[in-house]
């Protein structure tokens, strides 16, 4: 199961992930990065075939600038991952023998940043279409998606969209623990991003541990709260 999320805050974007891969082909399972760098201004996540988003990194990396300065960022996206996804589809074959579990090659693409004092979070779906979720606030992709925008709705109280990012980090990475309560197959490191007009930042593990704390302290202040007025 894979999971990549991203919420608007007041004053950026933050992004997290799972880490943990699944070969459906081959019965096993293996961490590795889902949350990329963007240049320097954003940040951008897959989920589906990894053949796919290999070739989407290498593409991102070569073309980051002209993404970020293009008018449309989200048509900018498109047009770099159309043709990738366009030759995996032609080019896939469809029935191996004794291998009829191997995946497809659909994948989807979700990026993210903060432009002219504005957030954008843009998804790029397997057919190709253009989703932008930055006026809903919050989004998520791959095979726990559902999971994480359940979770993101029942976290809406918050008001996410007029906190601090690093309130932001905390909610993200209080999803990822809640949804690796849930799936055997979400799990730890998560890898979180926040972005903001100063460009993408990427948290180390020890920011990442800091972070934890501060989720600790929220479960601690509700528990508080809640025997305070119900008991």
């Amino acid at each position: 199961m894979t999971v990549v999320l991203a919420t608007v805050c007041r004053d950026g974007v933050v992004l997290g992930s799972d880490s943990q891969i699944t070969d459906k082909g081959r019965g096993m399972t293996y961490p590795a990065e889902k949350i990329h760098p963007l240049g320097k201004l954003a940040a951008w996540g897959g989920s589906g075939a990894r053949s796919v988003l290999f070739d989407v990194e290498r593409c991102f990396n070569e073309n980051s600038a002209a993404i970020l300065e293009a008018p449309d960022i989200g048509r900018a996206l498109q047009e770099q991952v159309l043709p990738i996804l366009r030759h995996h589809y032609e080019t896939f074959i469809r029935d191996v023998p004794g291998d009829e579990g191997g995946g497809t090659p659909s994948a989807y693409v979700m990026a993210a940043g903060w432009r002219d004092g504005e957030p954008w979070i843009i998804e790029i779906t397997p057919s190709g279409m253009i989703g932008h979720y930055a006026e809903i606030g919050f989004h998520a992709i791959g095979s726990g998606a559902a999971m994480a925008q359940q979770a993101g709705s029942l976290m809406s109280h918050f008001h996410l969209t007029e906190r601090s990012v690093r309130f932001g980090c905390a909610a993200v990475l209080r999803v990822l623990q809640a949804l690796d309560l849930t799936s055997s197959s979400v799990g730890e490191p998560f890898s979180v991003c926040c972005i903001d007009k100063d460009g993408a930042h990427h948290l180390s593990d020890k920011e990442i541990e800091k972070v934890s704390k501060d989720v600790r302290r929220w479960e601690s202040a509700e528990q508080a709260a809640i025997a305070k007025i119900f008991e």
